[in-house]
């Protein structure tokens, strides 16, 4: 049974208020398929397998395959599109294509006598996850309004137009600690006090409005790995990895509204405000975020070869523990008519433009651990077949905020608040990958894959039944739903040097919330579908 949207609201304020969320994390964290160009057209089903130079990300166990050293280097191309509202008549589309270099790295090897037959060391450079996505959608109308929200949680707060109002030496961005998004919104008259203390926004019971959005996401997660592993008797293979992780990420949206018979705020002839009148309203909120930092994790593996003929893995990554700083900042357009309920104008438009100052933070983020599990088959000394089963512990992210004693900065500790934001919002995913290889001829190999992620927001998150807290001044959010992947591939050896061919199709589903719903209203959202088709090549030498 849902719980009472007003008490969910007021419950959410402690998360609010912190400069970090939940949805940081998963923003951040979201998963993603890269790497070599064999290792791709096969779906990534490498656990088992080992012997490319993406293992060295996935099961470190996989160097230990190497019976020669290699160096090589993967490069792509992607090309992204991404669909608002896809079964409508005329859905919003927008497509950007990139070039990136996916994976490079060197493996040694050196052969040994005895027991352990090889001792190997690689060094890599990957791409573990790309953030680039352009999207924007239209609302035709709307139940409510971004004001009514801000409004809703600035009353639940219990914030005073005090609080929020500039005064002599008194700047409420610095000086107070209340939700910079309120700061912004009283500023800019989105939302105004009432009679009872609390605050109103611009919807009333007669407004009608629609709105416009637009996101950029930009961004990407690259990890650096150094691995060593060796083989026993050729029957156990092992490895351990030692992962440093370079984050970036920015996320830029802009979001418009405009109503008719809008309860807006009314001025006297000194420009002072003078209570509220019905009126026409409209105002444009852009926010910036940018989050960056570095991380480092640890990779366990082995592959066990029981016959010649199948081979079993198994890999565990201990979570990445990231030092992060992020940043953010944001801007109101607003302009204001007073009109009867006709819509015919009763006075001249006022027009306002307000600002935030630059927010800077940083914080302690513990992203998702993992294990995996896998096995790959040998048929005729010709064909390959292998799965991968992986899990991915999303419930389990943590983040941890500055803590500050007296004023001063003591370190960090765990944020209960955010913490159990996260545990409401995401679970566990789980992938599944499929992949086979065939050799045409010695030196020719056809390749295919499929790969299956399931969503890792829980059921309570894509049903509203809780309320999603966001932080700094942008409320809106996506949900990820089921994501696949489809690919193909080709493989030359000559001699010493391979070349490898790689097309993968990714085919995701969403839901975009401007913010999320509350007290009984539902908020405006959109479904999203992005689809990236991506070339791969990679080329290198075994020696």
């Amino acid at each position: 049974m849902k719980t009472a949207y007003i008490a969910i609201l007021a419950a959410a304020i402690p998360a609010a208020a912190w400069a970090q969320s939940a949805v940081d994390a998963q923003q951040i964290s979201q998963p993603d398929f890269r790497g070599t160009a064999r290792f791709m057209s096969m779906g990534g089903a490498f656990s088992a397998l080992g012997g490319d130079l993406s293992t060295l990300g996935q099961n470190p166990a996989g160097i230990g395959v190497y019976r020669n050293s290699e160096i090589g280097v993967t490069l792509g191309i992607d090309m992204q599109s991404s669909k608002t509202d896809p079964n409508a008549s005329f859905p919003y589309k927008n497509s950007q294509t990139k070039a990136s270099c996916n994976n490079f790295g060197y493996v040694g090897a050196t052969r040994l006598d005895g027991a352990l037959r090889t001792f190997n060391w690689g060094v890599s450079y990957g791409r573990a996850a790309s953030f680039n996505r352009v999207y924007r959608g239209y609302v035709p109308q709307t139940q409510t309004s971004q004001t009514n929200y801000i409004a809703a949680f600035t009353t639940a707060s219990g914030a005073t137009p005090a609080d929020l109002d500039f005064g002599n030496n008194y700047n409420p961005y610095l000086d107070s600690g209340e939700d910079w998004l309120s700061i912004l919104a009283y500023s800019s008259f989105l939302i105004n006090g009432n009679e009872t203390g609390g605050f109103n926004g611009l919807y009333d019971h007669e407004t009608s409005g629609d709105a416009l959005y637009y996101v950029n996401e930009q961004g990407y997660v690259d990890e650096y790995n150094i691995t060593f592993g060796g083989n026993v008797s050729d029957v156990v293979y092992w490895g351990l990895g030692f992962g440093i992780t370079d984050l970036n990420y920015t996320r830029s949206v802009y979001y418009d509204e405009s109503m008719g018979n809008a309860w807006i705020p009314a001025f006297d002839a000194n420009g002072n405000q003078a209570g509220m009148t019905n009126g026409s309203a409209g105002y444009d909120l852009s926010s910036w975020k940018h989050i960056n930092g570095t991380g480092w994790n640890i990779k366990l593996g082995v592959i066990v070869k029981p016959i010649n003929e199948l081979r079993l893995g198994f890999a565990v990554h201990t979570p990445t523990w990231y030092h992060l700083t992020q940043q953010y900042n944001g801007e109101v357009s607003a302009e204001f008519t007073p009109t009867d309920y006709n819509g015919n104008a009763l006075g001249s438009r006022r027009t306002f433009n307000e600002y935030t100052d630059d927010a800077y933070f940083n914080w302690h983020f513990k992203a998702p651990w993992k294990f995996m599990v896998g096995a790959a088959g040998v048929i005729g000394g010709r064909a390959i077949l292998s799965v991968d089963y992986e899990y991915d512990a999303y419930g389990d992210m943590s983040i941890s905020t500055p803590m500050y004693v007296n004023g001063f900065d003591t370190g960090f500790e765990s944020n209960d608040a955010l913490n159990q934001d996260i545990k409401n919002y995401y679970k566990s995913s789980n992938i599944v990958r499929l992949g086979a290889e065939f050799r045409v001829t010695p030196q020719l190999s056809v390749r295919a894959g499929y790969n299956t992620q399931t969503s890792n927001t829980t059921s309570d998150a894509q049903q509203s039944v809780v309320q999603v807290a966001t932080s700094g001044v942008d409320t809106s959010y996506s949900l990820d739903k089921n994501t696949y992947y489809i690919t193909a591939g080709l493989g030359y050896r000559y001699q010493a040097w391979y070349v490898d061919l790689a097309y993968v199709y990714k085919h995701r589903e969403s839901t975009f919330h401007a913010y999320t719903d509350f007290d009984g209203f539902k908020a405006p959202q959109s479904s999203l579908v992005d689809t990236n088709s991506s070339i791969v090549i990679s080329t290198g030498f075994k020696f």
